[in-house]
């Protein structure tokens, strides 16, 4: 009989926070979460941290929100001050599926990526590649045929995400794709 280790890509999961502090000297920590909604991830059983590269679960004994955005954790076998050095600025990741489903036009990034775009006016633009959140405002970075074209990731110019034909639906300001062709 053989162990299989199990290994959680990066690629499989999302970023939830990262620890930023700690929080008592039993090994306690503060995460600062990047999410609208903190409440949902109060009762976690287990997350994983990023260390070295690598993505580690840890067990989570007690978890609770702490000032409203701040999730103050407690990991199994992190009980004192230099275990939680240890762990500090480590970011945390979850399971893509433990994503809450979201409808309509609301989406998360690594959902559209491939999906095709197709504006109201101009036809289809292209393949959404790659979203840029680097900037002020988030931009599409769509490949048609090997140029690149940004879209303003604005409400007011998407139209619809249509999942089951992994399309997006937008309505750019009259010569904004011309500007790219």
């Amino acid at each position: 009989m053989t162990n299989k280790i199990f290994v959680m890509k990066k690629e499989d999961c999302f970023y939830l926070g990262k620890i930023v502090k700690k929080y008592s000297f039993k090994g306690e920590v503060l995460a600062k979460l990047d999410t609208d909604q903190p409440e949902l991830y109060e009762n976690l059983d287990a997350i994983f941290l990023e260390l070295r590269n690598n993505l580690v679960p840890f067990f989570i004994e007690h978890s609770q929100l702490h000032k409203s955005e701040l999730l103050r954790i407690k990991f199994e076998d992190v009980d004192e001050e230099a275990d939680a050095d240890a762990i500090m600025k480590s970011g945390l990741y979850l399971p893509l599926d433990l994503l809450p489903k979201l409808d309509g036009n609301k989406f998360y990034f690594h959902e559209v990526i491939n999906f095709i775009m197709e504006d109201v006016n101009f036809g289809k633009v292209g393949i959404v590649k790659a979203i840029n959140d680097s900037t002020a405002q988030s931009l599409f970075e769509v490949d048609r045929d090997g140029i690149e074209i940004l879209i303003p990731m604005n409400d007011k110019f998407i139209v619809k995400v249509d999942r089951d034909n992994k399309t997006i639906f937008v309505e750019t300001p009259e010569g904004l794709i011309d500007l790219y062709l």
